[in-house]
């Protein structure tokens, strides 16, 4: 190694930088020291040993005059002050400029150990890099795991990303599952009475009627199936853009009150709104959500059931809420409802019908809009959503 490479590897010390900087400083003052003392002897000192006469010369016992002087105005005390105060000063100044150089001093280490650890970082990438390419998505308890303390950060990093892909991908798995078997009962179906229409249909009017109708059934089924896949795809993809404005959520529930007890004819809709409540959001999706919010309490809700719609403002937040008197939901299943093909009770999901897809869609457009939903529920008493809007 030539002695260039060794002097450029020689560590910084900023320890005897500071000590000659403070040491510097201290002889300044004592400089000081010095011509002050100086200007001391030539003021009080000096005239008591010269000639009382006015002449220059000095008195032949100015030794003694000297000592004697000296002893009266405490010379020798205040040499040893001056001494201490310099030697103070040179400490304090050293630390002082130690402690400004100290970022200086870890910034010259750190390089040091940068540069001694070239190799070492090395063996420890090329560690990382090979347990990396051994990791295999698809196993769920696998975790990256080099041993090495000093990568334990990136290590937990990494897992963490590995889980959320995981998860991203479970959750794309069950989706695209979900979706196939809830198009595969209606396509099943479909080419069923398309078979008997085949066999049957062209000579007995009833198995036509019949057929036909099934089939325009079972296609708006798919129709509005589809329709909510492509809601809930365009909204993960960042397509669907919310048109923001003004409106009153009392005049906004209002409206879908009266459609809802125009459409359904099987339950007793109520209405109970405030003064007008200033919102600001997208209308057309509010308004999207609140029907699914009803089109849900109607499904459990038995025929003759009352259903009731308010509008109101909670902690100063315009908010709506739809209450049902149906079967309630169980405390278990309340933090499911709104993911996605979820059903709370397969056997009542048969015989209401129904995607399971209405209260994601519900969740995604109310989410959008910063809000939340607070939600009451007893078994076969009834529930309450209540949906809130910042």
């Amino acid at each position: 190694m030539s002695s260039e490479k060794k002097r450029r590897e020689k560590p910084v010390r900023t320890g005897s930088i500071a000590f000659r900087i403070g040491l510097s400083s201290g002889l300044n003052l004592l400089l000081i020291f010095i011509v002050i003392d100086v200007v001391l002897f030539c003021i009080f000192i000096l005239p008591g040993l010269t000639d009382p006469s006015g002449a220059a010369e000095l008195n032949i016992d100015s030794f003694d005059t000297l000592r004697r002087l000296l002893s009266e105005w405490k010379i020798d005390i205040l040499l040893r002050v001056e001494g201490l105060l310099v030697l103070l000063w040179v400490i304090a100044e050293t630390l002082k400029v130690r402690s400004k150089l100290s970022p200086l001093q870890e910034f010259a280490d750190a390089a040091l150990r940068l540069s001694d650890m070239d190799g070492e970082l090395e063996q420890r990438y090329q560690k990382l890099e090979s347990a990396i390419d051994n990791l295999s998505p698809a196993e769920d308890d696998q975790k990256l795991a080099t041993g090495d303390a000093e990568l334990a950060g990136l290590e937990t990093a990494v897992n963490k990303l590995m889980s959320r892909m995981r998860d991203s991908y479970r959750q794309q798995a069950r989706f695209v599952s979900d979706a196939s078997h809830e198009l595969r009962t209606p396509i099943a179906v479909i080419r069923g009475y398309a078979d008997l229409l085949d066999r049957w249909g062209k000579t007995d009017e009833k198995i036509l009627e019949e057929s036909i109708a099934a089939i325009k059934d079972e296609s708006e089924s798919m129709q509005h199936l589809v329709e909510q896949l492509l809601f809930l795809a365009r909204g993960d993809s960042g397509r669907t853009t919310l048109s923001i404005t003004d409106f009153d959520m009392t005049e906004m529930m209002r409206e879908v009150w009266e459609e809802s007890a125009m459409i359904d004819k099987d339950h007793s809709y109520l209405f109970e709104g405030e003064e007008p409540i200033p919102a600001r959001g997208d209308v057309s999706l509010i308004k999207q959500a609140a029907r699914i919010l009803i089109e849900n309490a109607s499904k459990y809700t038995p025929a003759g059931g009352e259903i009731i719609l308010r509008s109101l403002t909670v902690d100063g937040h315009p908010a709506f809420s739809v209450q049902d008197s149906g079967i309630g939901i169980s405390e278990s299943d309340i933090p499911h409802i709104f993911e996605r093909f979820y059903r709370a009770d397969d056997s009542r999901s048969k015989q209401t019908g129904g995607s399971g897809l209405g209260l994601a869609i519900a969740k995604w457009i109310i989410e959008r809009h910063g809000g939340r939903f607070e939600i009451i529920s007893r078994k076969d008493i009834g529930t309450r959503i209540t949906v809130i809007i910042p």
